[in-house]
């Protein structure tokens, strides 16, 4: 089994879009203009509508509620990225932070209110962890 994606269930498509265009620097491949996927080396960020949801089952899923998951990017110099992002992103949970567990990490909220974390891998633990 491979895990090869996440999707985010959003009201606003195209701004999550946008988002996550900016914020990774990635380019979506638009399906619909209900679904668009933000395809990295290691996986997928999936953006759907609500108006999905029904196919998979009515009420499943529903925009801004999520507590409980981070969804995570590896980048090669976060606090460059946090500098980058600074003054777009808006809502820092945490500014870049070194992790007892080696990463650098960078936490925020994109629009709908879901957590992100940009981390990079400091300690040489971490960085074997990570080697491509």
């Amino acid at each position: 089994m491979d895990f090869v994606s996440i999707r985010i269930i959003t009201d606003d498509v195209a701004r999550l879009v946008a988002f996550y265009e900016r914020a990774t620097g990635a380019r979506a491949a638009w399906a619909t203009e209900d679904f668009a996927e933000l395809r990295t080396a290691g996986a997928t960020l999936a953006i759907a509508s609500t108006r999905t949801v029904p196919l998979f089952a009515q009420g499943s899923a529903r925009p801004a509620e999520n507590h409980s998951v981070i969804t995570e990017f590896l980048v090669e110099d976060v606090d460059r990225v946090y500098r980058e992002l600074t003054g777009f992103v808006t809502d820092v949970v945490s500014e870049p932070t070194t992790m007892p567990w080696g990463n650098r990490s960078l936490l925020f909220r994109d629009p709908d209110g879901n957590l992100v974390n940009f981390f990079t891998p400091v300690t040489p633990a971490a960085k074997e962890k990570f080697a491509r």
